[in-house]
């Protein structure tokens, strides 16, 4: 019995190829990425930082610093071209109707996506796939292509001049891609809870208000910042249908600074800036709303 004992005590351990090897080839995984050297991660990582952020300070150093000055750092500082730009060029206007565009442009869009991505996400209806391959290739469309028919459809409705032209065809084109985005959001909620918030006496409307609506919170702000963004930055139509300068937006507004012959470069850089701050506060404001809406939306769609 003491040499069955002490045979079993004296038992070979497991073979490495037993259950106990994938832990240890995981953890030998582990260290090797934690021996990585740190310069091979922020090394990469600092030269696409300054890759973007240097034209940037490049815009701001052209803003701040005085005219006909070479210097790299700006200073002394100056607003000049600041006042020059949203006084004596009309910048303040151009804002004011980028904004209008801009946030009319966010609640058309998202109100037409959210009822569309909720009919795609929850019926069935003959037909629905090529309705929905034709708007994922309405995506490879130039909004050039549409500018003569758009033109003499609102020419035709009195529209042209009119801010409401620009925003119809603003959120024209910014529908195919949100309804698809609303629908892959909506699918990922459970249609379980629906069902039983209509077992509980809710209507359609009612449980989707109640239930759906507060769980698409991150999906609609990644949907609606998209919208403004892109409405905000966008040249085309603003430059085809208002006619009158004080209808302009800002994007048309930094065109005429551009002469024939001369360039103001630091009204020019001034003008950037103004454009790009609405856009960096409202992404500073929704990134993670806006990473977890994209990444809901892309679980399954």
């Amino acid at each position: 019995m003491t040499a069955a004992i002490a045979e079993k005590g004296t038992s070979a351990p497991l073979a490495p190829d037993g259950p106990a090897a994938p832990p240890v080839r995981r953890r030998r995984r582990e260290r090797a990425f934690d021996e990585v050297p740190r310069w091979q991660i922020y090394l990469p990582l600092g030269l696409y930082l300054l890759f973007t952020l240097v034209p940037f300070y490049w815009m701001l150093l052209f803003a701040l610093r005085p005219a006909g000055s070479t210097s790299l750092v700006p200073w002394p500082m100056t607003f000049d071209h600041f006042d020059k730009v949203w006084n004596a060029r009309s910048f303040s206007v151009f804002f004011q109707n980028s904004a209008l565009v801009g946030v009319c442009t966010l609640i058309c869009t998202t109100l037409v996506a959210l009822a569309g991505g909720y009919a795609l996400a929850r019926f069935n209806f003959r037909l629905k796939q090529t309705f929905m391959l034709a708007l994922l290739c309405s995506q490879f469309i130039p909004g050039a292509l549409m500018l003569v028919p758009l033109f003499q459809i609102f020419k035709n409705l009195q529209m042209i001049n009119s801010l409401g032209s620009v925003v119809i065809a603003e959120t024209v084109f910014q529908l195919p891609l949100s309804v698809i985005l609303i629908s892959g959001f909506i699918r990922n909620v459970p249609y379980s809870l629906e069902e039983a918030a209509w077992v509980d006496g809710c209507s359609r409307f009612q449980a989707f208000r109640i239930v759906v609506l507060p769980m698409l919170r991150p999906g609609l702000i990644a949907v609606a910042s998209f919208a403004f963004v892109n409405s905000w930055n966008h040249f085309l139509f603003a430059l085809m249908f208002l006619m009158e300068q004080d209808k302009q937006t800002i994007p048309v507004g930094l065109s005429t600074l551009i002469g024939a012959d001369s360039v103001d470069f630091g009204a020019l850089a001034a003008g950037g800036v103004i454009s790009a701050v609405p856009v960096v506060i409202v992404f500073a404001f929704i990134q993670k709303w806006l990473i977890t809406g994209f990444s809901a939306g892309a679980v399954k769609g």
